[in-house]
C-alpha cells in the first residue's frame, strides 16, 4: 500500500486535499436535518391549533345551543278587541198581546155554544147561551112587585093630593094631610127599591147569553151543552166556558242575565227566530222592562212586540231571541288556554322585550272557548299560549309564532 492511500484511510475515505469541501457537505446536511424538524413542529403546531380551534368552536355551539335549549319558546297571541255591540241570545215565550179567560156571571145549564177552538171571532159576537129558570122567575116576580108598588104609588099620590086639596077649605086637620104625604113618600122609595131589583136581576139574565169581548181566536173551550155553569157566586169551582186571544199583535217575554240589563233599553230592535220557520227572522222592538231584577232568577223581564197581521206566528210557541246589547266599556278576548289560575288570581303571561310579565286580568263573560277580558290588557300585549306551569316574571322566552287576534288555529 502506498503512502498516499493509507493517508486517505487515516481520514475516513476523504482526501485531504477538499476539506471545505467537507465542511459544504456538513452544512447541507445540518440545514436539512433542521428544516425536516421545522416542517414536523409546523405541521405538528398546525395539528394542534386546528385541533384547539375545533374544540373551541364546539364548545362554543354547545353553550350557544345549550343557553337556546334553556331559553323557553312560546306562541303568542294578540287581544282581539271586541265590538261595540255584542249579539246575545235567550229563549223567548210568544204570547197573545191580549189573552182572556170567559166565565160566566149567572148560574145554570148551558143550551147553545155556537164558536169551537179556532175561531175568529168579533167583539160582541154572540159565543153561548145559558139556560138559567130561576133568574127568568125572578125577574118575572120582581116585575110583578114592581106594578103593585107603582100601583100603591098612585093610590098613594091621588090621596095626598085630594087631602092638600080639602086642607084649604079646612076640611081636613093637618095630621091627616102629614099621613097622606108620608104614606107617598114611602110608596115612591118602594117603588125605586123594586124598579132596582128589576134591573139587578135584568143584568143577571143578560148575563145568560156570553158575548165576545175582543177580536180574537178562540183557543180553547172547556164547555158542552147540559153542562152546569157556575158563576162563582156560590163558592163553588169556577170553570172558563171559553179562552179568547188576539194573536194580531204578539208579546215575546225575554228574561235577560243580569250582567246584559244596563244595556238593554226600551226602543231596541230585536230578530225573533222560531224552529218551525228556518231561515227566516222575524223582527220586533223592545217596548218596556220590568225595571227590576228577579231575585230568583237574577234576570230581567223584558218585553218585545211583533206584529203577527196573518196570523202565522202561533202563541205559546218558543222562540230564540236575537238581542244586540251595547257594550259598556271596550274590552278583549282572549282563548282560554292563555289563562293562569295562581293564589294571586287569574293572570296571563305577557311577552315584553324578551321577557315574560305576569299581568293579573279581571274576567268578563265567558264564551267557552273564549273569554272576555275587562281590565289588565292593551290591545297591542302578546299574550303566552297554554303558559307552562313554571313560568315566573322576568324569565327571558322566545317567541316562535304569532297569532293573529281571533286566530283559533
Amino acid at each position: 500500500m502506498s503512502p498516499q492511500t493509507e493517508a486517505v484511510k487515516k481520514t475516513g475515505g476523504q482526501s485531504p486535499e477538499l476539506p471545505e469541501l467537507n465542511d459544504a457537505r456538513a452544512a447541507n446536511h445540518l440545514y436539512k436535518r433542521w428544516l425536516a424538524l421545522s416542517l414536523a413542529l409546523i405541521v405538528t403546531a398546525a395539528i394542534l391549533i386546528s385541533g384547539i380551534r375545533s374544540r373551541v368552536r364546539a364548545s362554543a355551539k354547545l353553550r350557544t345551543e345549550t343557553s337556546q335549549v334553556a331559553i323557553t319558546a312560546v306562541s303568542v297571541v294578540s287581544p282581539a278587541q271586541t265590538s261595540p255591540a255584542q249579539e246575545i241570545i235567550l229563549p223567548g215565550n210568544v204570547q197573545p198581546y191580549i189573552t182572556s179567560p170567559i166565565y160566566s156571571r149567572t148560574n145554570g145549564y148551558l143550551g147553545k155554544w155556537y164558536v169551537d177552538i179556532g175561531a175568529h171571532v168579533k167583539q160582541g159576537q154572540l159565543l153561548a147561551v145559558i139556560d138559567t129558570p130561576e133568574v127568568d122567575q125572578q125577574v118575572e116576580q120582581s116585575l110583578s112587585n114592581l106594578n103593585t108598588a107603582k100601583a100603591n104609588l098612585a093610590l098613594a099620590e091621588i090621596t095626598r093630593n085630594r087631602y092638600e086639596g080639602l086642607l084649604k077649605s079646612n076640611a081636613v086637620a093637618q095630621q091627616d094631610v102629614d099621613n097622606a104625604v108620608g104614606t107617598y113618600n114611602a110608596n115612591k122609595a118602594i117603588v125605586e127599591a123594586s124598579q132596582a131589583n128589576v134591573k139587578q136581576l135584568q143584568a143577571l139574565q143578560s148575563f145568560e147569553k156570553i158575548y165576545a169581548p175582543f177580536d180574537g181566536v178562540v183557543t180553547a173551550r172547556n164547555t158542552d151543552i147540559g153542562d152546569l155553569i157556575n158563576s162563582g157566586s156560590s163558592g163553588g169551582a169556577q170553570t172558563d166556558l171559553f179562552h179568547i186571544a188576539q194573536p194580531g199583535t204578539l208579546r215575546v217575554y225575554v228574561n235577560v242575565p243580569e250582567e246584559y240589563s244596563q244595556g238593554v233599553k226600551a226602543g231596541m230592535t230585536a230578530d225573533i227566530v222560531l224552529a218551525e220557520f228556518p231561515g227566516r227572522k222575524f223582527q220586533g222592538k223592545l217596548v218596556r222592562t220590568a225595571d227590576a231584577i228577579n231575585v230568583t232568577t237574577r234576570t230581567l223581564l223584558i218585553e218585545i212586540d211583533v206584529n203577527n197581521p196573518t196570523g202565522e206566528l202561533l202563541t205559546g210557541s218558543y222562540a230564540e231571541v236575537h238581542l244586540n246589547v251595547p257594550t259598556q266599556e271596550a274590552t278583549f278576548l282572549l282563548p282560554v288556554n292563555t289563562l293562569l289560575f295562581r293564589t294571586e288570581g287569574l293572570q296571563v303571561g305577557v311577552v315584553t322585550n324578551g321577557k315574560v310579565v305576569l299581568t293579573p286580568i279581571t274576567p268578563g263573560h265567558d264564551f267557552g272557548n273564549q273569554i272576555e277580558i275587562v281590565a289588565g290588557l292593551k290591545k297591542t300585549d302578546q299574550v303566552i299560549i297554554n303558559p307552562p306551569d313554571s313560568v315566573v316574571s322576568g324569565q327571558q322566552v322566545q317567541v316562535v309564532q304569532a297569532r293573529l287576534p281571533g286566530d283559533s288555529k
